[in-house]
């Protein structure tokens, strides 16, 4: 009796992704991407059928529901192919990979991404969603299979050729590189901030004329270029982006936190799924709109964001969980989209009727909540309402004959009593796998708003970067895994995981000033260059360089869902070359600017990350050493409150004996410039301040060292 093949049954029960886990009751025997589904690809001479996707990717689920519990279907994927499934957010290689032949042959990209390859794991096939049966031009997909598995048979010369073709298409799209210019591009901030204020919808912010996505790293660019030039245009079309995010669908008014993205022009229906990414990027850009333009509006969704962070997506022993699904049990008994979030008028006033709002009653509060939040009978999704912001503070008062702080206690109390009342509904699914890479972007967020409003914001960063150095690091072998789930470790980190978390640990040491934070991104930073960088093809890979052998070994260049790991880690390394200069980490990344340089110059707006970091190699940044046992309180505050794009703030001990012990700890044999020289003066705070390679005398007075940066531009 010969033991079964790997492929003669469901083999994701025995994996940690949830979104796998959640295909392990299917009648497709799925493998998940491993050497025993590839080996039994080759043995059987079957074609292998690739479906990517993640958990809250609402047609992930569609076509699992239509498709992959039907049981013909089933039976055509188990005979005629080797199906595998993967979860896009533990392999993003994978993704990376077959996302750009479905982008080149189809124009578009998406989830799920369904890919059928050769067994050698070459594409011949793309595409995202397929219905069951033939719609609306898309073939179905069982005849899909069909006709697939024929051509199989009766043209495989042609699918090889094809497969070749595409195989060296990706190729060259992911993994060649140009010959590098002799230095890194120059003025591309201007470039990249015309190129946003083109694009930009002028009528509802943001920019798209159908979906609206964050684009965080777009807010960036214009708030420093607006900072550079002074052109009012670049500031307006930041904060109208600013504005309709936090104001429109989606942001979730009543818990906090921002959905994926909103399916339409005017920002009303989101995508209901909440990703950490997003509510990490998201924050970091409200905060630099705060510190550009003073608006206590940025600084407030930012920070109530962090809470739902915090509460919603931490988990207990630190680290942050990656994302909340967008559906959740409805009214049917069914899982819908967006029923956790949604509301009509009559459930206002449930949730609302046990509440004291002194002021005024009851009811009263539900229309005021209701015409804040467009709350009505038709309402704007499915007969209910997503909440939007459709009334103003003022227009509301003068309505209800209330003063304007009396209107905003009122719908205070009123979130609170909705936000109590729709903890008894049934929650989303969430997907507890803790990603190093997005844990990094979490911990740069805190670490930001920390500085913003005091240093005990920033703990919840600290804990998670304790956790995912404990659970995802081998100092020994200097290597970070990307996932956590349970108790399970797996998959090797990826060039994101390493430049994000890195950033993130070098966040948390400007507003800790713990040394073992910076210890920990210079290690980082050390791994970067040793399992990323080629210096023959002067690049940073995805992949690292004793990693699996796939078709192609991807760069990421361009900003997606999340910035460039390319653009992030040139960024990083620049900000490191101040406290190892002798490391060479600046040489890497102007060398990783000048391969790219044409790519980033020809289309800046695909290459924000790269853009900022090649602004920050041409200007410097904002640079503050400052000499103190502590920071002090309103130091703290000035600086929390100016606009400083690229800052850099160094902490030091104040005294010579106290550098030389920190230096023990850091292993430097000397003190780096940007600490060297700097102790405290007369025995108080003083601070060091230094931009372009210029350097202000030491100084006892933050503001006078702030004000210094504004006589240097």
């Amino acid at each position: 009796m010969t033991d079964a093949a790997p492929t003669d049954r469901n083999r994701l029960d025995g994996e940690e992704s949830p979104y796998l886990r959640q295909h392990a009751d299917n009648p497709v025997n799925w493998q998940p991407w491993d050497d025993e589904a590839l080996l039994a690809a080759q043995a059987r001479d079957d074609p292998i059928f690739l479906s990517i996707g993640y958990s809250a990717c609402h047609w992930c689920h569609v076509m699992e529901e239509e498709s992959f519990e039907d049981t013909e279907i089933a039976r055509k994927l188990n005979e005629d192919f080797v199906p595998i499934k993967v979860d896009r957010e533990e392999r993003p290689d994978l993704d990376s990979i077959y996302q750009s032949i479905c982008q080149m042959t189809q124009g578009t990209g998406g989830w799920p991404l369904s890919v059928f390859l050769t067994p050698d794991g070459d594409p011949f096939f793309v595409g995202t969603y397929f219905p069951p049966e033939s719609k609306r031009g898309m073939p179905g997909f069982g005849e899909l299979l069909s006709d697939i598995r024929e051509s199989w048979e009766t043209d495989r010369e042609g699918i090889e050729q094809r497969a070749e073709k595409w195989t060296n298409a990706i190729r060259g799209e992911l993994e060649e590189t140009p010959e590098a210019a002799d230095e890194a591009p120059a003025e591309t901030l201007d470039s990249a901030a015309q190129a946003a204020l083109r694009g930009a919808d002028r009528d509802h912010g943001g920019w798209g004329r159908g979906q609206k996505f964050p684009q965080a790293g777009r807010v960036h660019v214009l708030l420093r270029a607006h900072d550079r030039t002074g052109r009012e245009e670049y500031g307006e079309v930041a904060t109208e982006a600013l504005d309709a995010m936090i104001e429109g669908g989606l942001y979730d008014h009543v818990g906090g936190g921002f959905h994926r993205y909103c399916t339409d022009r005017d920002w009303t229906v989101p995508h209901f799924e909440k990703m950490l990414y997003d509510n990490a990027e998201v924050p970091r850009a409200l905060l630099a709109g705060y510190q550009a333009t003073g608006d206590d509006r940025y600084r407030e969704y930012a920070l109530d964001t962090l809470d739902f962070v915090t509460r919603e997506l931490q988990h207990p022993d630190g680290g942050f969980f990656s994302t909340l699904d967008a559906q959740s049990e409805g009214e049917s008994g069914e899982q819908e989209e967006g029923a956790f979030y949604v509301w009509t008028p009559e459930e206002v006033r449930e949730a609302l009727a046990e509440t004291d709002f002194d002021a005024v009653d009851a009811d009263t509060a539900a229309d005021i909540f209701c015409d804040r939040y467009g709350v009505t009978e038709p309402g704007n999704f499915e007969g209910k309402t997503v909440l939007t912001v459709v009334a103003d503070i003022e227009d509301l008062a003068e309505a209800y004959d209330l003063d304007g702080e009396t209107v905003e206690t009122v719908l205070d109390r009123a979130r609170e009593a909705a936000f109590e009342a729709r903890e008894d509904r049934p929650r989303p699914r969430r997907d507890e796998k803790i990603l190093a890479g997005w844990n990094g972007l979490m911990c740069s967020a805190y670490a930001e708003a920390g500085l913003v409003a005091g240093p005990e914001v920033a703990e919840p960063a600290v804990e998670a970067l304790e956790f995912l150095r404990e659970h995802l690091w081998d100092a020994e072998e200097r290597r970070l895994a990307r996932r956590y789930k349970d108790g399970d470790v797996s998959v090797d980190g990826y060039l994101e995981d390493y430049a994000f978390l890195a950033r993130g640990a070098f966040d948390l040491y400007q507003v800790t000033a713990d040394t073992d934070h910076l210890a920990f991104a210079l290690e980082l930073a050390r791994a970067i260059e040793d399992t990323f960088w080629d210096a023959e093809a002067a690049t940073l890979y995805f992949t690292p360089a004793d990693g699996e052998d796939l078709v192609a070994r991807p760069q990421e260049l361009t900003d997606q869902s999340t910035p460039s790991s390319a653009g992030v880690a040139a960024d990083l390394l620049l900000a490191l070359d101040h406290f190892v200069p002798r490391e060479g980490f600046a040489d890497i990344a102007e060398r990783v600017l000048a391969t790219h340089g044409n790519e980033i110059e020809s289309g800046p707006l695909r290459h924000t990350s790269l853009v900022l970091a090649a602004d920050g190699y041409e200007h410097g940044g904002y640079e503050l050493t400052v000499a103190a046992d502590e920071l002090p309180e309103d130091w703290r505050a000035a600086v929390g409150e100016a606009y400083l794009p690229g800052r850099i703030l160094s902490r030091r001990p104040p005294t010579a004996d106290g550098l030389a012990e920190w230096l023990d700890r850091l292993n430097l044999d000397e003190a780096p410039p940007i600490w060297a020289d700097r102790d405290a003066r007369d025995g108080d705070p003083t601070v060091y301040a230094c931009r372009a390679f210029t350097c202000s005398p030491p100084r006892h007075d933050i503001g006078a060292a702030l004000e210094w940066f504004d006589t240097e531009a």
